[in-house]
């Protein structure tokens, strides 16, 4: 596997103070770490100052986001899972129009129809679906509506696991098919099956740096794609377009509401589809996704323009759902609707995690877009509320990885759980790295004078939950002085990563940093995470701090492997 090749982890030797709870964490050539060895000492690499270059935007001209297609023909076409035998194909025909007074077309006035078989060229099925357009509406002077091309979403049913297929989209009664793709549904769920590399990335955007981003992904071969959240920054112009801006409301303080140039989404479908149309990507929703219009309608764009496993998962909204690849379990998590222990999402997120198995898919990954773990400055501690509501159960139900955007950099932290390091509580992962127009965080909440204000870092949604630490080194105070212990290790680069699960306890985690001067180097974290069944899945009770075990319990890793070929698969 590509990378698997690269063993070196960082340029440097991490050679710091230890004490007997906490791990320092040495890399070598010869040696991956696993969170056996943990937790480790904190560890920052600082930023250069040349890594935020390339955040501009792409020009809707660029030959990337331009429409090639004419007529009728698809375009932005884009695989989703809905279940082990089943996948959704999403794709837009039209134009969509955009300026002062704007006609919705007739949806139903193309049809919506898959063809797909086995062997190339030979379609055995026809799958149809539905379609539909959708309004960006503005009611104010000198502001541009939008109504988009016709979006279309067919469902492929009663497809045969670990499965290629290929496949043609389109309307056949104009004519006006795509060219044919093709797919590889996952292999059915099973403590030994697991797609081969999920890509993880967030806020990506369409700049050079997103650009970069895609183009490493694509090169590492991922098989299936987890957006975090952020996907366009539409919200970042005017609803006449020009250019973007990396922070709206300093540029536009007068803005009568916070307008978008929708045609964003469009290029962003066109840059996407080479990716999306033969490698399914599982998306939720970010604060960049919001785009409020008139009459308080928000999420157009994204609710519309995805097709996700909600009914399947049991979810009655497309703001959260689940769904398995192989033996890993899927929770995709809504931050922008109501996340409350008495509200609809937690009784969904309940019923699911009721509802795994573990015997059938050991490994439970979460996502949502904002992080509840993060020392840097920007969001720090915003959705606090929705930790103190969420925390707990995801910790009583020992759910393994959590990945987060949000935040424009790259930080994994240690086992935690209510800020205190713990054996079996989730690795979380924050990826907000993908390259957007707001550039890349720099500043860390621990910095001298870069503490934020509790009045700071406000949610577009929730309440606000912030407050001073009740104990550990930083009790009393609203932000560490240092690097807080479950801050592993944290880097300002643009990137992405990939996760590789291997069996039923181990998984390969490698974040990569975008910029080519690192070269060999590229590879700016890797880590072996590690689940303990044995320790953790005994006792499934709610967390009580009184009781949770020491982190060094741990059984020492010294015999990890140094690359996949070498662990054993159960």
């Amino acid at each position: 596997m590509k990378i698997c090749t690269t063993l070196c982890m960082l340029a440097m030797v991490l050679v710091m103070m230890s004490t007997d709870f906490i791990t320092v964490m040495a890399v070598t050539e010869s040696h991956i770490p696993t969170t056996l060895d943990g937790p480790f000492e904190p560890v920052t690499r600082r930023f250069d100052p040349s890594l935020r270059r390339g955040s501009d935007d792409l020009p809707m001209t660029h030959p990337r986001l331009r429409k090639n297609v004419t007529l009728n023909f698809p375009e932005q076409i884009a695989l989703a899972i809905s279940s082990p035998t089943s996948m959704w194909v999403s794709w837009v025909t039209g134009d969509a129009q955009i300026g002062l007074n704007v006609t919705p077309v007739d949806p139903a006035s193309i049809g919506s129809e898959v063809w797909y078989g086995k062997e190339s060229g030979k379609y055995t099925s026809v799958g149809k679906g539905d379609s539909v357009v959708y309004s960006q509406l503005y009611p104010f002077e000198g502001l541009w509506n939008y109504t988009s091309g016709i979006i279309h979403h067919v469902k492929l049913e009663g497809l045969e696991p670990g499965t290629r297929y290929y496949y043609k989209c389109g309307d056949s009664s104009i004519p006006a098919m795509s060219q044919e793709r093709f797919f590889e549904t996952f292999p059915k769920p099973s403590p030994n099956n697991y797609p081969a590399r999920i890509a993880v990335v967030g806020d990506l955007g369409l700049t050079r740096n997103s650009t970069s981003t895609i183009d490493h992904l694509i090169h590492n071969d991922p098989s299936m794609i987890l957006m975090v959240g952020d996907l366009t920054y539409a919200n970042q112009y005017l609803t006449t377009g020009g250019k973007g801006v990396s922070c709206y409301s300093c540029a536009f303080p007068d803005a009568p509401i916070r307008e978008t140039y929708q045609p964003r989404w469009d290029g962003w479908g066109r840059f996407m589809e080479p990716l999306t149309s033969e490698v399914p990507m599982m998306v939720i929703e970010g604060n960049h996704e919001i785009e409020p219009q008139a009459g308080g309608i928000t999420f157009k764009s994204y609710l519309t323009r995805f097709a996700v496993p909600a009914e399947e998962s049991g979810s009655k909204s497309n703001f959260y759902y689940s769904f398995d690849a192989g033996g890993i379990h899927f929770i995709m998590l809504g931050a922008y609707v109501d996340y409350n222990s008495s509200g609809a999402q937690f009784s969904w997120l309940k019923q699911d995690l009721q509802n795994i198995d573990r015997s059938v898919t050991p490994w439970l990954v979460a996502a949502m877009h904002p992080p509840w773990y993060n020392s840097y400055a920007s969001h720090y501690q915003e959705f606090e509320c929705m930790r103190l509501e969420m925390e707990e159960i995801l910790y009583q139900y020992r759910v393994d990885i959590v990945f987060n955007g949000h935040v424009h950099a790259y930080e994994r932290m240690n086992r935690v759980y209510n800020y205190t390091l713990d054996p079996c509580a989730p690795i979380y992962i924050t990826v907000g790295d993908g390259g957007n127009i707001e550039k890349v965080d720099v500043d860390h909440a621990d910095d001298p004078g870069k503490c934020p204000s509790p009045r700071d870092n406000i949610p577009e949604y929730g309440g606000v939950c912030k407050s001073n630490f009740s104990s550990g080194p930083a009790k009393g105070h609203f932000c560490w002085n240092k690097q807080p212990e479950w801050s592993a290790f944290r880097e300002s680069s643009f990137g992405h990563g990939i996760l590789e699960a291997v069996n039923s306890t181990y998984a390969l985690w490698t974040w990569h940093r975008n910029q080519e001067n690192y070269k060999e180097n590229a590879v700016g974290d890797q880590i072996y995470i590690v689940r303990q069944p044995e320790l953790c899945m005994k006792d499934l009770k709610p967390h009580n701090s009184q009781q949770s075990l020491p982190y060094n319990s741990n059984p020492k890793s010294s015999h990890a492997p140094t690359h996949l070929s070498q662990v054993k698969w159960s």
